[in-house]
Parts: structure tokens; C-alpha cells; sequence
């Protein structure tokens, strides 16, 4: 399967204005929001360039351990993990190499411009979005610029004792 799993704030945005996350939970009472069980079935990562970027800016060690991670990018990229590998190309080229990587596993498609492009395509076959309760007025949209309709069947939604709320939508067939 190809999927998606992010964290959105009420008002669409993925990070905001400079690439912030602090505005993410770290967690309430020890909730992951399935994060953990979603990683299990994870054989490969697509990822883009400037979530790489953040991602490896953090600081606080590869959060992604040996589960390859291939990144969309026409830049020369410095890997900071032997795992971690660039990718070009269509989306489609791209998703086949993560697919490759994967061994059989999900692939986790990863930063807004990538999912956007594999969601416009039809080749997200699910989309789990955790959305926290702040506004932040500004910042990186999940989805900008669609030039289609996209419709999107609800499977399934929580809510957590912290506010948040996690939808999980299917591409309408």
C-alpha cells in the first residue's frame, strides 16, 4: 500500500512559517496517535527534499532506523544515513524505486509537495491525517494549488483525551 500519515493543524498546514514544528504534541499521556503501529507495516520511505532537510536538521538523532528512505530531489544530496538514498523523476518512477525498496512493505509517502503530486495522480491508496487543535495562520499547506477535485471517502476517525483528532480517508473509486 501506498500511504500517508501526517499531522495537520485545524486551519491545513503541515509546518509553519520557516519549516516550524514546534507546534507539534509530543504526545499526550504517552499517545504516538499510531504512529508506532503505522511504522510496523513500513518497508520503505518517500520522502521530499525540504522534509529531508527538517528532518535531518533535528538534531536528535535518524528517526527512521534502518527502514530505507528514498528522497524526491534534483539537488546533490549529502545522505546523512547509509539508508537514505535521491530519487528523480516522475512520481510514478519515484514510487516504483519505494516500492522496490519496500521488500513488500507499505511505502509512507512523506512532505507536501511529494503527496500532493502522488495524491493528484491516484496513487495514494490511504491518507491518515492528525489533525491538532492550533491554528497557525500561516505555513506549508497540506494540499495547495489542486488543480482537480479530489474526493476522499472518511474510513475511519478518532478523537484523543488531548483534542486531536485522526481521520483516515480512502481515494473515492
Amino acid at each position: 500500500m501506498i500511504r500517508v500519515f501526517i499531522a495537520m493543524s485545524r486551519d491545513g498546514f503541515i509546518a509553519g512559517p520557516d519549516d516550524d514544528l514546534s507546534w507539534l504534541p509530543d504526545g499526550h499521556a504517552g499517545e504516538d496517535y499510531g504512529y508506532e503501529a503505522f511504522m510496523a507495516g513500513v518497508g520503505a520511505i518517500l520522502m521530499g527534499r525540504r522534509t529531508y532537510d527538517v528532518v535531518a536538521g533535528f538534531g536528535t538523532g535518524w528517526p527512521y532506523g534502518d527502514t530505507p528512505v528514498l528522497v524526491a530531489t534534483t539537488r546533490p544530496l549529502d545522505p546523512i544515513e547509509p539508508t537514505v538514498r535521491a530519487v528523480s523523476g516522475s512520481p510514478t518512477g519515484m514510487l516504483a524505486e519505494a516500492r522496490a525498496a519496500a521488500g513488500g512493505g507499505d511505502v509512507y509517502v512523506d512532505g507536501g509537495r511529494i503527496i500532493q503530486q502522488l495524491l493528484g495522480a491516484g496513487l495514494v491508496d490511504e491518507l491518515i491525517v492528525t489533525v491538532i487543535p492550533v491554528d497557525l495562520g500561516g505555513g506549508i499547506p497540506l494540499l495547495e494549488g489542486e488543480e482537480q477535485w479530489m474526493l476522499l471517502d472518511l474510513a475511519d476517525e478518532r478523537t484523543f483525551p488531548s483534542g486531536v483528532a485522526q481521520r483516515r480517508y480512502v481515494p473515492n473509486a
